[in-house]
């Protein structure tokens, strides 16, 4: 390791002495060797700080550094200021890097400086464990790749998976960094960023074992609730895309767009109809404005639409009605979920 590495990377860590070993064995086979490994031990009551110093004995990349139990937000803003790298990478501690992930991921970043944040292709570990739905959710994130794709699904949920994160530190450091607002800490990094302008990107191969499991963070705590991403989307929509005062057609009218709409209401937006193909649900009054057929939809003028449904194969039948009456996606439309 050089002494300032180009690459830093983010390693928060709870009470992980079942795995922590195997993940930084995982770095320690990069091909890319020039990186420091800044490791945040939140608390751990087990054996995980006794583990992660005999690493540093062995390998002079993993910096430790112990505190209270914070939380997931306060230790990655620990590792990030403690961070000496013009790029940061993610890891968590029971996950899998390939031995090409940093290799792959610096080779797309310094290839365009407009990247700020690239991620790379997972699969889901150990497979007897991964349902149907997490089989589905990993075809859908590695089927993103490319910017365009990434930031159309943007509203449908984080399209880069946080453990692969590859970003610029001084994009990151720019916006403030990581915050804890009561949604998931990755996806409003990722749409800030977007905010600001910077551009996204994948490496298709997958370079990550993700771990799947019910005791996961993401499966238990209020952060990473349904709820708590959907305040997230109608939060950022609010503004980005849409105007002030601009009235909202939820194309829709679903649980889905139901609980959409009950958001965009909650935080101050305009609801102007609910569009729906189902001839029972056209014209009812759901939230106080009716529900339409897509045709009467379509002639409301200055409204912005979201097609708000479950399934990816409505989400893509509603953006073809969309663009075939001349609706451009991210500046008269979106998809959420």
């Amino acid at each position: 390791m050089s002494a300032n590495p180009p690459l830093s990377v983010l390693f928060p860590v709870r009470d992980g002495q079942a795995v922590v070993q195997k993940a930084l064995e995982s770095l320690a086979r990069q091909t890319f060797a020039d990186f420091e490994i800044v490791v945040v031990d939140d608390g751990s009551t087990d054996r995980t700080g006794e583990i992660l110093r005999a690493h540093a004995q062995e390998d002079p990349r993993v910096r430790v550094f112990c505190t209270e139990q914070k939380g997931i937000v306060a230790a990655l803003e620990l590792a990030r200021a403690k961070a000496r790298g013009a790029y940061l990478a993610r890891m968590d501690a029971d996950d899998g890097a390939f031995a090409q992930r940093f290799q792959r991921q610096m080779d797309l970043m310094q290839s365009d400086r407009r990247i700020v944040l690239c991620g790379a292709g997972v699969v889901y570990f150990p497979r007897e464990k991964v349902r149907d739905g997490a089989l589905r959710y990993e075809r859908w994130i590695n089927g993103l790749v490319r910017h365009d794709e990434l930031v159309r699904d943007l509203f449908v949920e984080c399209p880069l998976p946080h453990p692969t994160f590859l970003m610029r530190a001084d994009a990151v450091g720019l916006i403030g960094g990581y915050r804890a607002m009561g949604w998931p800490e990755d996806y409003d990094l990722v749409l800030r960023l977007w905010e600001g302008g910077g551009r996204f990107e994948k490496v298709p191969e997958v370079l990550l074992r993700w771990r799947e499991g019910e005791d996961r963070l993401s499966r238990t705590h209020s952060d990473y609730a349904a709820t708590a991403f959907r305040k997230c989307k109608v939060h950022f929509l609010l503004r980005t895309l849409l105007h002030s005062g601009q009235g909202v057609a939820v194309w829709g009218a679903g649980p889905v767009g139901k609980a959409f709409a009950r958001e965009l209401l909650a935080q101050g937006g305009t609801l102007a109809a609910f569009v729906d193909l189902d001839p029972r649900k056209v014209g009812q009054t759901i939230h106080g404005v009716r529900v339409m057929t897509p045709e009467a939809a379509l002639s409301l003028n200055g409204v912005f639409s979201v097609a708000a449904v479950g399934k990816g194969d409505g989400r893509e039948e509603i953006r073809g009605v969309l663009a075939a009456a001349g609706r451009v996606e991210l500046e008269s439309f979106v998809a959420v979920a």
